[in-house]
C-alpha cells in the first residue's frame, strides 16, 4: 500500500522532493497491541452500556443455572426411578426438566435480543464518535495517513466491539461462571477423578495461553494489512483513468495481488493456529473420557460411585470442557476487539482542531487584513519550502502569487487557511496571529476555488450550497449566473438536479470548476482563495467568468494563484516566487518595467499565446523571432489580448 509522505495533496506541485511510495509491504515494525489503552476505551464502553450489560448478564446467569437442571435429574432418573422403582419421581423429574429448558430457552433468547441491540448501538456510537474525531483532525493528519487506513479505523476496528459489549463477553463469562458450579458438583461426586481431569485442563489452558500469546500480533497486523490494501484499492478506483491512461492495469493488478496475498499468509497463519487448538482441545476431551473410563468405571465398579453419578458426571464434564473449548474462539473475538480499540485509542487520543480552539479567545468579527511575518515552513527536516516570507495583503486588496512548479505557491496559500503553521514567524489577521483565533471561525469566512475541485457525489444543487446548506434555490441559481454555470446546468434535463456523479465525474473539467466558483460566490467570504480558478476554462469562458470573479473579488481580500498571467492583471500586487522567497514584487506594470524574473514568464507564456493565435492547430514553437514581440505586444492587427 502506498505511503506518502507527509505533504499536503494541494501543495503536491510546489514540492519538488514528494514522492508516492507505491509498495504495498514496507514491512513496518510490528506493534504489540497496548492493553492499558485498549481496556481504557473498554471500560468506558461498558461503563456507558452499564444497564443493557447488568440485564444481559443477570439473563445470562438464570439461563445458565436453568441449564444445570436437565443434567441433574439424570443422576436420580437412573439410581432412583430405574433402578430403585420410584415411578411417582418420573413426572416431577420431567416437569423440573422441562420447566427448566424452556426458562433456559426464553432467557436465551431475550439475552439474545438484549446483548444484540446493545452491541449495535455500541458500534454505531463509536463509529460515529471515530469519525466526529477522525473530519476534525487537523489537515497534516489527512496528509500522512491513507484514507483506506482511516476508513478501517471508523468501520473495521468499531466492528470488534460487539464481543466486549454483545455476546463474546457474556458467553465467555457465562462459560466460566458454569465451569465453575460444575466443577464443584464433580469434586462432590469424585474428588479424585476430578483431580486427574483438573491436571488435563490446566495443561489445556496452559496451551491456550500460548496460543493466545502467538496469535494476537497476527490479528493485530491483519487489520493493518486490510486498511492498507483497502486503502491502495480506492486510490486505483479513484484514479482509473490514470491507470487506463498509461495501460497500468497489470502493474496496479500486481500490486493488489501481492497485498492481497499478505493477508492470506497472515489469515492463514491464524487459521493454522486455532485449527491447532481445535486439535489440540479434541485431543483433551479424548484424554478426559480415557481418565473417566478409567478411574469412573473403577468407582463404579467397587461402588464407590452409583451408575446415575457417573452418568451425572459425564454430562457435568461436558459442562466444564465446553465453555473451555470455545475459549479459543471467543478469547480470539475479544484480542480482535483490543486490538481493534488500542487502534481507535491511537486516533481518538490525537488532539483535533477543536480541541486546539477551546483554549483561544473567541473570533467575534473577521474583517480580511492579511500578513506575512518573516515566515518560514518545511514539510521535511532541513528542507525549508518558504524563507522568510513577509508581505501584507490589506483588506480589500487581491494578491497574485506567481512562480514556477515547487516555488512555494500552494504552500503559502495552505498557510493562509491554516491548514499548516508556520515553522517561524507568523501569519496574521486583522493584526492578531492566526495561530490563535479558533479554526471554525476563522474558516466559516473562508471562499475557496482549487485547481483540482472537488465535487460530492450528489446534485449540482447541493454541491453548490455545500458552502451555505440552507441556501435557497434562487441564491444558488444567482450564484451560478455569476459564474456562468447555468449555461450548461440548463441543458441538463434534470438541470440543478443532475446528479454529477463521484468527484464529479460527469462534468467536464471547465464545469466542475465554474460549480466551485458558485459554490465560492454562495460562500460570501471576507477572505478569497483562487487556485488555479480558471485553469480547466477555454479563453471565452475564462473571459465571462473574469467578471464575475471581480465583482467577487470586490471587498474581499483575495489570494489569485494563477499561470496564465493575463489573469493578474488587475491585482493590487503580485508576488513572484521562487525556490521559496520573494523575489519580486509589485503590480504588472511595475514588474514588467524592471524587466526581471516576472517579465520573463510573461514573455514565455505571451508567446505560446501568441503561437496559438498564429499556429492554432499547433501546441507549442520553442521561439518566435524576436521582431513580431514587440510588434503585436504594441496592439497590432489581431494581436491576442493578454
Amino acid at each position: 500500500m502506498g505511503h506518502k509522505l507527509p505533504v499536503p495533496a494541494a501543495a503536491a506541485r510546489d514540492h519538488p522532493n514528494l514522492r508516492y511510495h507505491r509498495s504495498v509491504d514496507p514491512k513496518p515494525a510490528k506493534k504489540p497491541t497496548n492493553y492499558t489503552n485498549a481496556w481504557a476505551e473498554a471500560k468506558l464502553l461498558m461503563f456507558q452500556h452499564r444497564w443493557n450489560l447488568t440485564l444481559g448478564f443477570s439473563l445470562m446467569l438464570v439461563s445458565r443455572v436453568a441449564g444445570l437442571v436437565l443434567p441433574t435429574t439424570t443422576k436420580y432418573f437412573i439410581d432412583d426411578v430405574i433402578n430403585k422403582g420410584h415411578v411417582e419421581l418420573l413426572s416431577k423429574l420431567a416437569l423440573a426438566g422441562g420447566g427448566a429448558t424452556l426458562i433456559q430457552a426464553a432467557t436465551a433468547f431475550a439475552n439474545s435480543q438484549v446483548i444484540s441491540v446493545t452491541a449495535q448501538r455500541a458500534i454505531t456510537d463509536m463509529r460515529k464518535k471515530v469519525m466526529e474525531h477522525v473530519a476534525r483532525l487537523p489537515v497534516r493528519y489527512f496528509d500522512s495517513t491513507q484514507t483506506g487506513i482511516l476508513i478501517s479505523r471508523v468501520m473495521n476496528d468499531a466492528e470488534g466491539i460487539r464481543n466486549l459489549v454483545g455476546t463474546g463477553l457474556i458467553e465467555l463469562t457465562g462459560g466460566l461462571f458454569t465451569a465453575i458450579i460444575a466443577m464443584g458438583v464433580l469434586f462432590y461426586l469424585n474428588w479424585r477423578l476430578t483431580s486427574a481431569i483438573l491436571v488435563v485442563l490446566l495443561a489445556f489452558g496452559g496451551a491456550m495461553s500460548l496460543a493466545f500469546t502467538k496469535l494476537r500480533p497476527l490479528f493485530r497486523e491483519r487489520g493493518k494489512i486490510t486498511a492498507d490494501i483497502t486503502g491502495r484499492l480506492a486510490e486505483t478506483l479513484g484514479g482509473i483513468r490514470v491507470v487506463k491512461a498509461y495501460t497500468a492495469e497489470r502493474r496496479e493488478e500486481l500490486v493488489f495481488a501481492k497485498g492481497v496475498h499478505k493477508l492470506f499468509r497472515n489469515i492463514a497463519k491464524s487459521i493454522t493456529g486455532i485449527s491447532a487448538t481445535g486439535s489440540f482441545a479434541t485431543l483433551v476431551i479424548g484424554t478426559v473420557g480415557v481418565v473417566m473410563m478409567t478411574i469412573g468405571g473403577s468407582a463404579v465398579v467397587h461402588k464407590q460411585m452409583t451408575l446415575g453419578d457417573f452418568i451425572m458426571y459425564m454430562f457435568f464434564i461436558g459442562l466444564v470442557a465446553a465453555p473451555l473449548i470455545s475459549i479459543a474462539s471467543i478469547g480470539t473475538q475479544i484480542t480482535e476487539a483490543f486490538a481493534g480499540l488500542d487502534r481507535i485509542y491511537e486516533i481518538r487520543a490525537m488532539l483535533t482542531e477543536d480541541q486546539e480552539d477551546d483554549r483561544l479567545e473567541p473570533l467575534t468579527a473577521l474583517h480580511g487584513d492579511v500578513a506575512f511575518e518573516n515566515v518560514t515552513f518545511e514539510y521535511n527536516k532541513d528542507v525549508p519550502v518558504l524563507k522568510g516570507i513577509t508581505f501584507h495583503a490589506p483588506l480589500g486588496s487581491t494578491t497574485a502569487l506567481v512562480g514556477s512548479s515547487g516555488s512555494g505557491k500552494s504552500t503559502l496559500i495552505s498557510l493562509v487557511m491554516a491548514f499548516n503553521r508556520p515553522l517561524s514567524g507568523r501569519v496574521t489577521v486583522d493584526g492578531r496571529d492566526l495561530a490563535t483565533i479558533p479554526l471554525r471561525g476563522y474558516r466559516q469566512h473562508l471562499g475557496v476555488v482549487m485547481q483540482d475541485n472537488f465535487l460530492f457525489d450528489g446534485t449540482i444543487a447541493d454541491n453548490i450550497r455545500f458552502a451555505q446548506p440552507g441556501a435557497t434555490r434562487e441564491e444558488i441559481v444567482a450564484a451560478s449566473k455569476i459564474a456562468h454555470s447555468d449555461e450548461f446546468v440548463n441543458e441538463f434535463k434534470e438541470k440543478y438536479d443532475t446528479v454529477v456523479g463521484e468527484r464529479g465525474v460527469k462534468l467536464s473539467g471547465g464545469q466542475r470548476q465554474r460549480i466551485a466558483i458558485a459554490r465560492a460566490i454562495l460562500a460570501d467570504p471576507r477572505i478569497l482563495i483562487l487556485d488555479e480558478a480558471t485553469s480547466s476554462l477555454d479563453s471565452e469562458s475564462e473571459g465571462m467568468i473574469q467578471d464575475g470573479l471581480r465583482a467577487l473579488r470586490e471587498g474581499r481580500t483575495t489570494f489569485v494563484i494563477a499561470h496564465r498571467l493575463s489573469t493578474i492583471r488587475s491585482a493590487d500586487q503580485i508576488l513572484v516566487l521562487e525556490h521559496g522567497e520573494v523575489v519580486e514584487r509589485g503590480t504588472h506594470d511595475e514588474l514588467l518595467a524592471v524587466n526581471g524574473r516576472y517579465r520573463q514568464l510573461y514573455d514565455k507564456q505571451y508567446k505560446l499565446e501568441l503561437n496559438r493565435f498564429i499556429n492554432p492547430g499547433e501546441d507549442f514553437t520553442p521561439e518566435l523571432p524576436k521582431a513580431v514581440i514587440p510588434a503585436v505586444r504594441g496592439g497590432g492587427a489581431g494581436a491576442p489580448a493578454l
